[in-house]
């Protein structure tokens, strides 16, 4: 079974999650999302696996949000992910893929669904 991550290790849920597939003795695809910023194309399909909308899947308490008025509700959800592309801060962590489906890890143990 192929597991990715998208992770962040300054993100205690993020490294949470990491043991907890570890645990279970799967080795998952790490990537470290702030450094490797997903697609727009990928962000979309990852949206969709989880049933989220963009807005739904941003981190609202980031500085970024604020200062890029994300609030706002004329904006697209084409827009809102070009901004998740460009500020990968704003994207909700830690995000588990496998066997076709996508969990957030939050809680942690909420990925297990998936495996």
């Amino acid at each position: 079974m192929s597991v990715t991550i998208y992770h962040n290790p300054k993100c205690s849920k993020s490294r949470a999650t990491l043991e907890l597939l570890r645990g279970k003795g799967i080795e998952p695809e790490i990537i470290e999302y702030l450094k490797t910023p997903p697609s727009a194309d990928t962000l979309q399909s990852i949206l969709e696996k989880l049933g989220l909308s963009p807005r739904e899947f941003m981190r609202k308490k980031e500085d970024e949000y604020e200062e890029l008025e994300l609030d706002n509700p004329t904006l697209t959800d084409h827009e809102l992910i070009a901004f998740m592309v460009q500020n990968p801060s704003l994207i909700e962590r830690p995000i588990v893929i496998a066997n076709g489906k996508a969990a957030l890890g939050r809680p942690p143990e909420q990925v297990l669904d998936i495996l």
